[in-house]
């Protein structure tokens, strides 16, 4: 993953100028995570999206967020931000056992083909453990670029940790 964080961060610097804040304590890594449309939408800078959840593993420590997101690292009241970490193992779906992420770039398709992104967006924590793991849920666009916020399109190359066959895996679109 260290080989593709320095990258992402410097695709994220050339194309939106995030502000990147380091913070520090309980937040969602959603970097492996599949998503499930909710039926709803979400506007980002004026750009309707189709919103999403995915389930994504609680961890603790040290990771980025962009300040213009989530203006502070702390969450609203009862939530964690998702947020990016070079953290190479963590739980997983589907059986949420602590595994070695496995990044991988696929180019995007029409339906289920395309990413979501939870980068920067506030999750619920879920009362009970799987396998030993805390889940959050997270909501975030779907097909939403990390680095400005604009449409990813159809056969965009995005950077994700899901496995082969996730539904809209969360990741990040390439130059």
């Amino acid at each position: 993953m260290f080989k593709y964080a320095i990258p992402l961060l410097f695709v994220a610097s050339a194309y939106a100028e995030p502000a990147l804040i380091m913070c520090e304590g309980k937040y969602a890594l959603c970097a492996a995570s599949p998503t499930t449309p909710t039926n709803k939408t979400m506007v980002i800078n004026g750009v309707t999206f189709q919103e999403g959840v995915s389930v994504c593993p609680a961890l603790n420590g040290k990771a980025v967020g962009d300040r213009n997101l989530i203006g502070s690292c702390k969450p609203p009241k009862g939530k964690i931000w998702s947020l990016f970490s070079t953290q190479m193992e963590y739980p997983q779906a589907p059986t949420w056992a602590v595994v070695k992420a496995v990044p991988r770039v696929f180019v995007t398709t029409a339906g289920t083909g395309g990413m979501a992104n939870q980068w920067s967006y506030p999750c619920i924590v879920r009362s009970k453990k799987v396998n030993g793991a805390t889940l959050a849920d997270c909501l975030g666009p779907i097909n939403e670029s990390p680095f400005g916020g604009a449409v990813v399109p159809v056969g965009a190359s995005v950077l994700t940790s899901a496995p082969v066959g996730s539904a809209y895996p969360v990741g990040g679109n390439l130059p």
